[in-house]
């Protein structure tokens, strides 16, 4: 249900995706800092490093939300306990409710191969949507030439399922912005993605990219699935 404060958070949502379209990174980062304050998070599943990155210039020690679903690559927690001692933010590594073993015991075991979305919605979707309870507003690093389902990525929305305001300060960037930025500031970055991963999710759903195949290809290749269902609303 909508209620009156969120339709003055939709039309600010509204009108920030168009007043800071085209702007820096920083510039959308230091809005959403200055509107929501506290109530403000980024998120990041660490194949690298960049937006916690930009985020901590403009907002140091601002929380960092990573989903510790306990089927991360060794790669992937690395970059996480990498940024934790070397980028002034705050990184909340959140928990699914169930750990991977209570989770076979309950559903079957290897879920993900059966049920990939149940298995998301398990240790991704349900364990977000808890922790962005003390939010009003969170940061992702949605870009819009990762794949044809986010090609059309607003800098700044008002995010439905949530009743969020969703803020994606990296959605124009291409790779090889990302690639620069990391050069520049020798920003963490997942070693798997100089392994031939194009993109890193749970190692049970992650594959190799082929030469041609867009970034995320490699992510539940077996089924006819390329979002877990965090960005549904994006």
């Amino acid at each position: 249900m909508i209620t009156l404060a969120d339709e003055g958070l939709i039309e600010l949502a509204t009108q920030a995706g168009r007043d800071l379209e085209g702007k820096r990174a920083e510039a959308i980062i230091e809005w959403a800092a200055d509107t929501f304050g506290e109530r403000f998070c980024v998120t990041s599943s660490f194949a690298d490093a960049v937006l916690a990155h930009v985020a901590s210039r403009v907002v140091p020690g601002v929380d960092v939300v990573f989903l510790d679903t306990g089927l991360h690559f060794p790669e992937t927690l690395r970059v996480r306990d990498q940024v934790t001692k070397t980028i002034p933010v705050t990184v909340k590594s959140v928990r699914p409710d169930l750990t991977v073993g209570q989770q076979d015991g309950e559903y079957g075991p290897r879920l993900f191969n059966r049920d990939p979305d149940a298995c998301c919605a398990i240790r991704k979707v349900r364990p977000l949507e808890e922790a962005l309870a003390d939010y009003d507003a969170w940061a992702a690093g949605l870009r819009r030439d990762e794949a044809p389902s986010r090609a059309k990525t607003p800098v700044v929305h008002w995010e439905y399922a949530r009743n969020k305001v969703k803020v994606n300060p990296l959605a124009a960037w291409s790779q090889s912005d990302v690639d620069n930025y990391i050069a520049r500031y020798n920003v963490p970055v997942n070693q798997l993605l100089r392994q031939g991963y194009g993109s890193v999710g749970c190692w049970p759903c992650t594959r190799r990219t082929l030469p041609g195949e867009d970034v995320r290809a490699g992510r539940w290749a077996m089924f006819d699935k390329t979002e877990c269902g965090l960005h549904a609303a994006a």
